[in-house]
């Protein structure tokens, strides 16, 4: 909690000048807060039954005046408190994103998107609600409870101090309840976590939902969630009402006790009915600060489980560069994979040994049934996972011995399931290179295919292509990938899978365009329809991670082993 606490302050540091101004408009509050049972004292006790009318209009004033500058000091509270907040949760959140642009693929394959989202926008909410909150609460809320008890004690010490005898009571009660309550809040969290996942998922999803309509059964899938997180907000709600209900209990007490302590005192002529009387009015000053302290405590429970859930994402392990790592120019590409084996966690090796040499400038298909290690190998190339026995080589080097972003760089990747950002066309191809000009963005989408058609459009380059490219047919989605890696100009080329979902006439317009960005390159080709690699200066097979064959495709049919088996089949359901 200590280690906790100090990261959570290095959030003030950039703001330790409004922080200040804020606590000390606080500590202002709080002092200001005790004149009225002061002056309502001294005319009880003085002015009143002296009948000095003068100088009880003089108090009223003063008093008015110091609740004006309370009224101003309460603003500037509110405002630019909670504007430090705002700006140490903006803080938080550029942290956090920085941090996930550096974590590695594994990571994302164990935390969903929306829950991630969600960590980002509720949790760091709470966050910065504590953040303002919380000092202000204790300082305003600990002045007030030791200032009057001093003014208490003046009054009559043993009636303060049968008030104050309380307190460790209630802060045994207070600690209990509210562990109770942390531990109920943090349920509550990963279950909106859960709903916002399943929400989006749906929501991203509604088109296939349409196609086979099964809303129903997405709406059952939503009720679930959206039941279980009635659960655990009621079972956060329940902990909560109890700890509100006792400590509300407990401070009603405490005016039961003042009533009877201090009827028995004035009995006894242990003081007199003016001093008893502002007693009776002063003790709020205890009990509100005391409520504040109490009502303060859910907010911190929130506050900090969502602090909890943010450092879980900012010390998760980065993706990070050996030590002495080299920053490569260009690659010329040539590959070696020595003896590879790698798995995912505990469901075994995907591959088994695997050993391959692709030559600069050499097409290299890999092909297989699906499963058997062929996308694995794309992933280990680029070090989105990395080897964990054997080792690749890249003109000779140890791509660990590279840095990450230089061995990326010399990486150009086209996928079947392509991303696309919502944002216009000329932004998302100039994602392949942010320094690029407009005539070069040009000459990338010309050499993709698709220049012709996005001048077709009314905005042309300008035009806005919706979530994951949406407004697009996937054969333009696909071809405006090929523009952004035309862009990039990698000097190796990793294609999986990028034609076997489009139609043969647009397979074939977008299999000119790679062939153009092939050129020159070295090229790693996934595909499952073999009559896409024909024309490969190698084919490996691969099967349950191994590499079963190896060689041109007319060598492959010649050997009648699996490559000429796949490709029977095939071609046999083609002419079916």
């Amino acid at each position: 909690m200590r280690r906790m606490l100090k990261r959570f302050l290095t959030y003030y540091k950039p703001h330790k000048k409004i922080f200040a101004l804020d606590m000390g408009a606080s500590l202002l509050v709080s002092c200001i807060g005790i004149f009225y049972p002061m002056i309502t004292r001294t005319m009880l006790n003085d002015l009143i039954p002296n009948r000095n009318y003068q100088m009880v209009v003089i108090f009223a004033v003063c008093l008015l005046l110091l609740y004006l500058i309370r009224m101003l000091l309460n603003y500037f509270i509110q405002y630019q408190g909670h504007v430090m907040g705002v700006k140490m949760q903006a803080q938080m959140r550029r942290d956090m994103f920085t941090h996930l642009e550096k974590l590695p693929y594994r990571f994302y394959d164990n935390h969903d998107t929306e829950k991630i989202m969600s960590r980002m926008t509720n949790d760091l909410m709470d966050i910065s609600e504590l953040a303002h909150h919380g000092p202000e609460n204790l300082i305003i809320s600990v002045i007030s409870i030791l200032t009057s008890f001093l003014y208490l004690a003046t009054i009559n010490l043993y009636l303060t101090l049968i008030i104050f005898i309380c307190i460790p009571f209630l802060a045994f009660l207070t600690s209990f309840l509210r562990l109770k309550m942390k531990n109920a809040f943090r349920e509550s969290r990963v279950a909106v976590a859960k709903i916002n996942a399943a929400l989006e998922s749906s929501i991203s999803g509604i088109r296939v939902t349409k196609a086979f309509t099964n809303a129903q059964k997405e709406e059952e899938k939503f009720e679930e969630g959206n039941m279980e997180f009635v659960h655990a907000r009621s079972r956060a709600y329940r902990a909560m009402g109890q700890f509100h209900s006792t400590t509300t209990f407990i401070t009603d007490v405490f005016n039961v006790l003042v009533l009877l302590a201090g009827g028995f005192f004035l009995y006894k002529g242990s003081i007199d009915f003016a001093d008893y009387s502002a007693f009776i009015v002063s003790v709020n000053l205890f009990l509100t600060p005391v409520t504040t302290l109490i009502n303060f405590m859910e907010q911190y429970q929130n506050g900090v489980t969502g602090f909890e859930r943010f450092l879980e994402i900012i010390d998760a392990a980065p993706e990070k560069d050996k030590k002495g790592a080299l920053a490569v120019g260009r690659l010329q590409g040539d590959i070696r994979l020595q003896n590879i084996s790698y798995g995912y966690g505990e469901n075994g090796d995907v591959l088994h040994h695997v050993t391959l040499h692709i030559e600069p400038g050499q097409t290299f298909a890999l092909v297989g049934p699906s499963g058997g290690g062929k996308t694995t190998i794309c992933h280990l190339l680029p070090r989105f996972y990395d080897v964990e026995r054997g080792k690749i080589l890249i003109d000779g080097i140890d791509i660990r011995d590279m840095t990450l972003e230089s061995l990326r760089q010399n990486i150009g990747i086209v996928q079947q399931d392509v991303f696309l950002f919502n944002t216009s066309i000329r932004e998302n191809i100039l994602y392949g290179n942010p320094k690029a000009t407009d005539d070069q963005i040009i000459e990338a989408a010309k050499r993709a295919n698709i220049h012709d058609y996005i001048c077709s459009l009314p905005e042309g380059y300008e035009t806005e292509i919706g979530e994951r490219g949406v407004r697009l047919s996937g054969g333009q989605k696909q071809r405006l990938s090929i523009a952004r890696v035309f862009l990039k100009d990698p000097s190796i080329l990793i294609l999986d899978e990028a034609t076997s979902a489009l139609d043969n006439t647009t397979e074939i317009l977008i299999q000119n365009a790679l062939a153009e960005l092939c050129r020159g390159r070295t090229t790693i080709v996934v595909a499952h329809r073999l009559s896409t690699v024909k024309n490969a200066d190698v084919i490996a097979v691969i099967v349950s991670g191994r590499v079963e064959e190896m060689g041109t495709h007319d060598e492959l049919l010649n050997k009648n082993g699996v490559y000429a088996s796949l490709y029977k089949l095939q071609f046999r359901d083609a002419d079916f």
